[in-house]
């Protein structure tokens, strides 16, 4: 095939690739397009190639995939990330993650939506870190950055579109409406995180005040790969109620709902079910299993209420499973 890298930066080509692709139409594949935006927000694309083409989201490694044996421990995965540089070569880290914030944050980001203000974005990108695996409220974010609210819900949906950020979607389907419905933000790669929250080290990240959120991540961001390499919409949500209760995810496994809480915890406790049990009780057992608990502890374990203890390392395997 013919490979045609970073294609949103050459809009002009479509046209041309349109008459190639008609006039072939029976032989599939000889075009590949890449980009490191995401193309159903793309105009062009869409209008130009729309039913020609068939799309494909490309993310960083999965756990899973940063090691065919056993996985890397949890410190090294927080800080190093999975992005195929770092990852893979940690003595790298700092050059790239540096340079990944100048040329594609600072400048190839700003390009496609004509941000002007260089410092109040750079400072989203910033509060966006500090937020990781906390509720996105754009009226926050704009009065802490200087900008207006349609503003900084047009910037969050810019790095959404661009793979940094992923807003993990509320769940309330037919279960009262005493329930948060803004999404939860979460910084796609945790090594990015950790770089833009100056974190000094992999220990003192994973130890440190923003280690629960991490770990959290790590995990909501596994549950999007699963999906995104098997090509399906991601089917995930999360669920808090007015009084405190919340569920970190929900996944649509086969045929059930299956809600998911995430501790950075190694010894469970049987408070740590109890929103999946609420959920549950609300949902209907008939539509959702008890649901599990991604911890660090050693090998799996059960808890009450049905709810069974995972290891983190083996979140992507179970998860495999779960998805059709």
């Amino acid at each position: 095939p013919v490979i045609l890298d970073e294609i949103q930066y050459v809009p002009g080509l479509l046209g041309s690739l349109k008459l190639r692709i008609d006039k072939e139409r029976r032989h599939n594949g000889r075009w590949l397009l890449t980009g490191s935006q995401q193309f159903h927000v793309m105009r062009d694309i869409s209008e130009s190639l729309a039913g020609r083409i068939a799309i494909l989201d490309q993310l960083p490694f999965s756990v899973g995939e940063l090691s065919a044996k056993k996985s890397p421990p949890l410190e090294q995965v927080l800080w190093n990330g999975c992005y195929p540089e770092p990852a893979l070569y940690p003595a790298k880290r700092d050059l790239w993650l540096r340079a990944y914030v100048q040329t594609y944050l600072e400048r190839d980001v700003r390009q496609l939506q004509q941000v002007r203000d260089l410092r109040a974005f750079e400072q989203f990108v910033a509060l966006a870190c500090a937020r990781h695996a906390q509720g996105f409220n754009g009226s926050e974010f704009a009065r802490e950055v200087g900008i207006a609210v349609p503003t900084a819900r047009a910037w969050a949906g810019l790095l959404e579109a661009s793979y940094l950020l992923y807003l993990l979607p509320p769940f309330f389907n037919n279960l009262g409406k005493r329930i948060i419905k803004s999404p939860k933000l979460y910084v796609l790669d945790p090594a990015i995180v950790c770089f833009l929250t100056r974190q000094p080290d992999a220990g003192a990240a994973l130890a440190g005040a923003m280690g629960g959120a991490l770990f959290e991540g790590l995990v909501v961001i596994e549950a999007l790969k699963a999906f995104t390499n098997k090509g399906r919409k991601p089917a995930l949500w999360y669920w808090r109620s007015h009084d405190g209760l919340e569920v970190d995810l929900i996944i649509q496994g086969k045929g059930t709902l299956i809600p998911i809480e995430i501790k950075l915890t190694a010894t469970p406790q049987a408070q740590h079910t109890e929103s999946l049990r609420r959920f549950r009780a609300l949902a209907g057992e008939g539509r959702c299993s008890a649901g599990v608990l991604v911890c660090r502890v050693p090998k799996e374990q059960p808890l009450p209420h049905g709810v069974t203890a995972l290891p983190w390392q083996q979140f992507p395997g179970w998860l495999g499973q779960q998805v059709e």
